[in-house]
């Protein structure tokens, strides 16, 4: 329970369902280290709604301190990203390794029979298998952030808010009278300070590994500015590139061992294949090419494609019309319909 009005519901609704319900709210990132304080994850007040909340049903509330699994396989992970020159998604990773994996472990310990969330996805099962489908609500899903989490996880999981809008969720809230009803929603990073952005967690994690200043040049290698670094861009990026020109330009890519920025325009930002990474497939596995539509950013519309599975964890996608800046770090998550077929982690484009 994050002190959002979508975790309070789900906990609510599984409630008046008549299960035995323990709220758990996460302490994840504590950055006072590197002087960025608490992360609007994690601040005092988030936590004393999730109490409020818990004390206002009648169920139990555990605050855990789960910072250092957090460090270890969200930030770091992260700041290693951006200074590889990707893209990152850290809520797929949080998702996967802390949410439904460390919190998951605790639920068994505790006898917990599931481990609900406020997330707008759905899980099924279908003669035997479990199967992670879209939320109704399509401006809200979040199915594309747990692309990554096992058959094992999803069939221990429940996701209260999957057939609900937020409009809904926010009437049930009013009607039950929750402190949290009218809560404005976060749309950044939850580890990043209050009003802060991702460059300053980079820049207080890893100040020693941070590049000077260098180049940004065109597809044709011509220099045309400066940077102060290039992890201060990430590919698709079209404002804020300090460099002028008669058309709109975008990152085609950023290249570390250069130290360098790569611009174009939007036809030369256009890629028709991805490699894939990490794969993780939910769907029966076969040796044929899949037709699927595959999404890759957690805001853009799912393109068709077809993806054909290796060996090891990997995949190739070849979408049948090319799409627009799609960056390494990020994720590809194939569809069929609302069903989530699978997804993996971006490592080239061409």
């Amino acid at each position: 329970m994050s002190g959002g009005v979508d975790s309070a519901v789900a906990a609510c609704l599984l409630a008046r369902e008549g299960y035995e319900v323990i709220g758990v709210t996460l302490q994840l990132a504590d950055l006072s280290a590197g002087g960025l304080g608490v992360s609007r994850c994690c601040s005092p007040g988030d936590a004393m709604l999730a109490r409020a909340v818990c004390d206002r049903i009648g169920i139990a509330h555990h605050i855990l301190e789960m910072g250092g699994a957090f460090r270890r396989a969200v930030i770091e992970p992260f700041v290693d990203s951006y200074l590889a020159g990707e893209t990152p998604l850290p809520c797929a990773a949080c998702n996967a390794k802390i949410k439904f994996g460390e919190l998951l472990e605790l639920a068994g310990e505790l006898g917990a029979e599931a481990l609900a969330t406020g997330h707008y996805a759905r899980v099924t099962r279908e003669g035997g298998t479990v199967v992670l489908r879209r939320g109704r609500d399509k401006g809200k899903d979040q199915s594309y952030f747990l692309f990554a989490l096992k058959p094992a996880q999803l069939a221990r999981v429940r996701l209260p808010l999957g057939e609900l809008t937020k409009r809904e969720v926010r009437a049930v809230a009013a009607e039950l009278g929750l402190p949290n009803a009218a809560k404005p929603e976060s749309q950044d990073v939850c580890f990043l300070p209050e009003g802060g952005a991702y460059v300053q967690v980079l820049e207080a994690m890893a100040p020693e590994r941070l590049p000077g200043a260098g180049e940004v040049v065109d597809g044709e290698g011509r220099v045309v500015g400066r940077h102060r670094g290039y992890h201060r861009f990430t590919v698709g990026q079209r404002r804020g590139l300090g460099v002028a020109g008669q058309k709109r330009l975008y990152v085609l890519s950023v290249q570390p061992a250069a130290n360098r920025v790569v611009v174009g325009g939007q036809e030369e930002a256009l890629r028709r294949k991805l490699a894939l990474r990490d794969v993780n497939w939910l769907a029966p596995r076969t040796d044929a090419a899949v037709e699927a539509e595959v999404q890759v950013r957690s805001r853009n519309q799912p393109a068709r494609a077809t993806v054909t599975l290796g060996e090891n964890g990997t995949a190739e996608v070849e979408f049948a019309r090319p799409v627009l800046s799609p960056a390494p770090g990020q994720a590809a998550v194939c569809y069929a319909g609302d069903r989530l077929l699978g997804g993996g982690w971006i490592v080239s484009t061409a």
